[in-house]
């Protein structure tokens, strides 16, 4: 089997669609040996910034020096992002030998009369495989959707369970209302696990203490009180001022951390780290203040927030439901107070894009909407437009994420801030026509944090 045939075959599973359940992963896994039982598991779930957290988690633990597999989905720009161990992505011939693994194994399934596995179950069983074969010390694993009954939920129970924020998101899934969305996420939570948890909205709050109460685990919960910002250095009206561009802030005892990332909700997700590896060592693993230091100083996740450009300014960040745009609009507030904001957006549409364009549309000077290329999902552009335009009528259409960079820049000039926002499906897009120069004049700098 080659790569592309790989890949093909992946493709083919996605045929299935999204089947919530552990029966099928169960029965997968057993066929593979089980894989997971040799594993140590850091689990994640939440609606907004448990991205964000695993990454800072991961290179905590990489920078006191664990060999750390991280499962993440969906990704930008390669599907090889999805398994990573020590933030490296997959080499080629290690994916192909996995799919060859997993293609055997699920034609044994189907000759024997079991229901084959949804294409994200295969893929969360791939990754246990790939990280048992790379001896990982510890995994970092996302929830794909919900929790209770997402495919990663297979897991024995984790050494810390991590909630970040939990707001409306995939209701057609996971209910109604936010008690009944958190008790999906709350599903993690096992018996024998320490439990971390962002500050939630008291509905979601009270299911995730009940459930922690119920399984017998202890519970600790970010201070905000305790979150101190400091400065955001490198950034001025309209662009950014050499240096590394970084934000530093204090939590309880920590003080003067600094972090890449940026938006201001970055240093909440900081904080859930923190607590997360506060719980690790409780849990016996060794893990030094220098380590905690520069893991959050050095870790890297993108579309989150990011700076990929200057003059003019571009910034790429995955906002696409209510939460994340209040987020969005607060770091704009906070880092451009003077500048002129052109916005590029693109989003699903089964996401909240009335919600996001209510919260986010007034604060730009003009808005090229673009619809997502190859997915299903994709709101067009003129839907989107036609939205935007009820709270701001400075909406234009284009025909192509190419288009619309082009049409942005010009809008801009130099001293202009672009913010790219929405879908994550079509960011990645984004990103290889920005660093490509697409739209752009190519001699202007590229800067990356």
């Amino acid at each position: 089997m080659k790569s592309a045939e790989a890949m093909d075959y992946m493709l083919t599973l996605q045929g299935s669609g999204i089947r919530p359940g552990l029966e099928r992963i169960a029965c997968l896994l057993a066929y593979m040996g089980n894989p997971q039982d040799d594993l140590k598991f850091i689990h994640i779930a939440g609606t907004n910034g448990k991205g964000s957290t695993l990454a800072f988690i991961s290179e905590i633990l990489k920078e006191a020096g664990y060999r750390v597999g991280r499962y993440i989905s969906p990704t930008i720009s390669d599907y090889k992002e999805r398994f990573q161990v020590n933030s490296k992505k997959i080499s080629e011939a290690m994916l192909v030998k996995g799919v060859e693994i997993l293609k055997s194994t699920i034609e044994k399934m189907a000759a024997a009369g079991e229901d084959t596995p949804s294409a994200f179950e295969a893929e969360t069983a791939l990754a246990f495989w790939y990280f048992k074969e790379k001896k990982c010390d510890y995994v970092t694993l996302e929830v794909g959707m919900g929790g209770l009954l997402d495919a990663t939920n297979i897991i024995p129970a984790p050494l810390v369970c991590v909630l970040a924020s939990i707001s409306y998101d995939h209701m057609g899934y996971l209910g109604n209302s936010l008690g009944e969305i958190a008790a999906q996420k709350a599903g993690i939570i096992k018996k024998g696990s320490l439990v971390v948890s962002q500050y939630q909205h008291s509905e979601a709050a009270h299911v995730i203490e009940a459930k922690a109460a119920e399984c017998g685990c202890a519970l600790s919960v970010v201070n905000e009180d305790a979150i101190k910002s400091e400065k955001a250095a490198g950034f001025k009206d309209g662009g950014l001022n050499k240096g590394r561009i970084k934000q530093v802030f204090s939590y309880k005892g920590y003080k003067r951390l600094e972090l890449s990332l940026l938006g201001r909700y970055q240093q909440k997700n900081a904080a859930l780290a923190i607590e997360a590896i506060e719980a690790l060592r409780q849990k016996g693993v060794k893990i030094t203040d220098e380590a905690l230091r520069n893991g959050l100083k050095n870790t890297e996740w993108p579309v989150r927030f990011q700076v990929v450009a200057d003059r003019p300014c571009i910034i790429l960040d995955g906002a696409h439901n209510e939460e994340a745009a209040v987020r969005l609009a607060e770091s704009i507030d906070f880092y451009f107070t003077n500048s002129r904001i052109i916005y590029i957006m693109g989003m699903l549409k089964d996401k909240e894009y009335e919600k996001v364009a209510e919260i986010t549309a007034a604060k730009a000077e003009c808005i090229f909407t673009v619809t997502p290329q190859n997915n299903p999902r994709a709101l067009s552009a003129l839907t989107l437009a036609e939205t935007v335009s009820k709270y701001n009528p400075k909406v234009t259409t284009a025909d192509s994420p190419e288009e619309a960079l082009e049409m942005a820049s010009l809008m801009a000039g130099r001293d202009g801030v672009i913010i790219v926002f929405g879908s994550l499906s079509y960011l990645g897009k984004m990103m290889e026509l920005i660093q490509d120069g697409s739209g752009q004049d190519k001699r202007r700098s590229k800067i990356t944090p």
